[in-house]
């Protein structure tokens, strides 16, 4: 997943967050938090299968949105709902702790970097 990617699904974490109504101003992320999620995922086969069938399915949503099929983007982001579930609270954290960094600052490069490591977990 590419770092802006991982910058999607804090988007769409966030909107997941705010519909099941956790504070909005969560705080910012920093690279030491992503190092910690990116620890606890790569320690558990259930989080990191989670991980790289999120990123499965975020390709299936890119490609639906692209055929302007709303029903099955919305049917792939509830599966997509589902996986960011396993993933644990740390991983909420984090993604809406995104949502307070640029992506194309040092500081949201460094985070992206880190992040995509997880990639490596879903080499085929």
């Amino acid at each position: 997943m590419k770092s802006l990617m991982i910058f999607a699904f804090a988007a769409a974490s966030a909107v997941t967050a705010a519909q099941a109504q956790q504070p909005a101003n969560a705080p910012k992320a920093t690279n030491a938090d992503a190092q910690r999620v990116v620890k606890l995922i790569s320690s558990d086969k259930e989080k990191s299968r989670a991980y790289c069938d999120m990123g499965k399915i975020g390709d299936q949503i890119e490609q639906a949105q692209q055929a302007h099929d709303d029903k099955k983007a919305d049917q792939l982001a509830q599966k997509a709902d589902e996986l960011v579930a396993k993933l644990g609270p740390e991983w909420d954290a984090l993604m809406n702790g995104l949502q307070n960094v640029d992506e194309n600052s040092k500081e949201g490069q460094e985070i992206g970097a880190t992040l995509q490591s997880l990639d490596k977990l879903c080499a085929d």
